[in-house]
């Protein structure tokens, strides 16, 4: 979209107010909540409408400033808990460095067979250990914090 083609911010706004105003919610919950057959056979439909102009919809709440402790800190929960999870793709990569390793290995030593596959199955072990520890940590910040 160029800028001169763009919606205004204001506009969009407005618009956003007007959609979600409790009365609209409302009326048209209620329209929607109900059989078609009753909506259409039904004289209450025009109890549904708005009668208002449109402008008395938009909600003219003040702008609120402040916000609620319990939020910042659930904001904070899911924030460190997304940051204790960065590890986990990082474990995915581990194993599958490993195992071609091992292939790359094995492809220029086959008789190391034994010896390098005990290395993968270490190298594996460590590597998923990292990434359940880090799911661990995410978890213990969000449940138990």
């Amino acid at each position: 979209i160029s800028p001169a083609t763009a919606p205004h911010p204001l506009k969009m706004l407005a618009c956003s107010k007007f959609i979600s105003s409790p009365s609209l919610v409302k009326s048209t919950s209620q329209l929607l909540s109900r059989p078609l057959s009753a909506i259409l056979t039904d004289e209450s439909l025009s109890s549904l409408a708005v009668s208002r102009p449109l402008t008395s919809l938009v909600s003219s709440h003040s702008f609120q400033t402040s916000t609620i402790s319990r939020d910042n800190n659930t904001t904070a929960k899911f924030i460190g808990a997304r940051a204790a999870t960065v590890g986990v793709p990082g474990s995915g990569a581990g194993i599958g460095t490993v195992f071609g390793s091992l292939i790359i290995g094995y492809a220029g030593n086959p008789s190391l067979k034994q010896q390098l596959f005990s290395y993968a199955i270490l190298g594996f072990a460590l590597w998923e250990a990292m990434g359940r520890f880090c799911l661990v940590v995410a978890f213990l910040i969000l449940f138990a914090m």
